[in-house]
């Protein structure tokens, strides 16, 4: 199951780009015997000044045909990492071929879009700034396919 981070904004070289393209490395590595991966970032940009409704707009046309579609956002689920991990594992189990996590702008996701996904995950009740909601992100998927593994990174 291929795996789109589909996100508002660019991201600039330095240290949260550097963690996000290792965790996502290790999480292909280590994902690819489970049918996890490849993961990738797609990033958006509304450069005509539209906010939240041009912002929903684009990351739509982001997201893989068919993909199963999972927001972060504050007002979704809480999970703990072993049950996220479960959740990616019986997506890619129904025969999910692609799974799209969207990340919005500054002022979250337009109310539209966040109706249309299948799926709301909340990385908790504080806000996060924008470049590290993907680096825990990306953790959290390399986490989880170590746990789908039987791996020694997540200890509980």
């Amino acid at each position: 199951m291929r795996v789109t981070i589909c996100a508002v904004g660019r991201l600039r070289s330095g240290p949260e780009k550097d963690l996000i393209d290792d965790y996502l490395a290790r999480f292909d590595r280590t994902g690819r015997a489970m049918g996890l991966g490849p993961a990738r970032v797609v990033e958006i940009e509304d450069r005509k000044g539209g906010g939240m409704a041009a912002e929903a707009d684009l990351l739509r046309r982001a997201i893989p045909r068919g993909a199963v579609r999972c927001a972060l956002d504050e007002r979704g689920k809480i999970l703990s990492s072993p049950t996220w991990a479960k959740r990616i594992a019986d997506w890619r189990d129904r025969g999910v071929g692609d799974l799209a996590i969207l990340i919005g702008g500054a002022d979250g996701l337009d109310p539209a879009l966040r109706a249309e996904m299948d799926f709301s995950l909340s990385l908790g009740a504080m806000v996060w700034p924008h470049m590290l909601v993907r680096v825990m992100l990306s953790e959290q998927l390399y986490r989880a396919s170590t746990i789908l593994a039987g791996g020694p990174y997540h200890r509980v």
